[in-house]
């Protein structure tokens, strides 16, 4: 941990000296991050009793980042990112012991007219698009699309990390409200050229409405292969009518000859003050087994969100948790957040 300690001592100092003299060479670096905690009783569907914690995350996931962009000439800029994932309840790195130091981006592209290529590991568009699917953002404790898409807890239907190693991306530039990406990750096993995961996105907003559908196959979990690979398809859309923004989603997902899931979510969220607005959002998940009795699970949460300024807000979430022969749970918890 030292040693560790010492690196990001190392490469924040770096980062800094950059910025400061990097504007000769039309360089600049950027520092910002998050930090969540919340506190409550958890439990999920089947667990015998309920834990009482203090959690690090809540409606978002604390990192720390460093970011930054130079000038090539000719419309072309070199762009990169570096996110650490970090536990501010305990002050560990990574949102588990396994995580990398960058666990949430670590990536260099050319940036251009012709859209954006990217090389390292970078965050899987199917989890990022449900930030904006859901109104619990894309909360991997509070929002029921999310954590059933890709939290262990709740089944995790899209096998899978949320970010994926080894990838090159491209993301296209906005033209009329479409913007697509389209990411392949090596899985660098040998004698298995094709053996990686690979992604097809694609978004369109105009004015107040916001549409996504995402598609993808997993074969690697990390950097262990799959027997068999993983299809799944996310399609969903948000309108905001100004008293109400609702939210709709789908997900399907199958492995060949194995367990399929079919998702349906719906979602609002309801303006009650300038600073507070009420979220709530249920999804159901079919999940048809091949040799078994097919499993229901549903996923409800309610929530209030309060900003106390532009970077910093309260929120205080209740969640139920129901799988079929399991037992009810239910989930409360309170929390602040603040961005920099």
């Amino acid at each position: 941990m030292k040693h560790v300690g010492r690196s990001v001592g190392v490469l924040l100092a770096s980062l800094l000296a950059g910025g400061v003299t990097g504007g000769a060479h039309a360089e600049s670096v950027k520092i910002y991050g998050l930090v969540g905690v919340y506190m409550g009783s958890i439990k999920h569907s089947g667990d015998a009793e309920a834990v009482t914690a203090i959690n690090g995350g809540g409606l978002q996931t604390s990192f720390l980042g460093f970011k930054g962009e130079e000038d090539l000439g000719g419309g072309m800029k070199a762009v990169f990112a570096l996110e650490s994932f970090f536990r501010p309840d305990t002050g560990d790195q990574g949102r588990t012991p396994a995580d990398p130091l960058f666990s949430r981006n670590a990536w260099l592209g050319i940036d251009g007219l012709f859209g954006r290529v990217s090389f390292g590991r970078q965050t899987n568009p199917t989890y990022g698009v449900m930030s904006q699917l859901s109104p619990f953002g894309a909360s991997v404790v509070f929002s029921p699309l999310t954590v059933q898409s890709f939290v262990p807890a709740y089944g995790r239907n899209i096998l899978g990390d949320s970010v994926w190693n080894n990838v090159v991306k491209y993301a296209s530039p906005t033209y009329k409200g479409f913007q697509g990406s389209v990411l392949y990750g090596f899985g660098e096993t040998a004698g298995e050229s094709g053996y990686g995961n690979a992604g097809l996105h694609g978004t369109y907003r105009a004015g107040k409405f916001m549409a996504a559908i995402s598609a993808q196959r997993v074969r690697m979990l990390a950097n262990t292969p799959l027997p068999s690979a993983q299809h799944s398809v996310l399609a969903g859309a948000n309108y905001d009518f100004g008293p109400l923004k609702i939210y709709g989603n789908t997900v399907r997902t199958n492995i060949g000859g194995g367990t399929s899931t079919r998702l349906y979510d719906l979602g609002a969220s309801v303006p009650v003050s300038q600073p507070g607005k009420l979220m709530l959002e249920l999804a159901s998940t079919k999940i048809d087994l091949t040799n078994a009795a097919d499993v229901r699970r549903t996923t409800a949460s309610f929530g209030y969100d309060h900003k106390l300024s532009k970077r910093t807000d309260l929120f205080a979430v209740y969640s139920h948790d129901k799988k079929t022969d399991q037992s009810s749970a239910n989930t409360y918890a309170v929390g602040m957040r603040h961005s920099f």
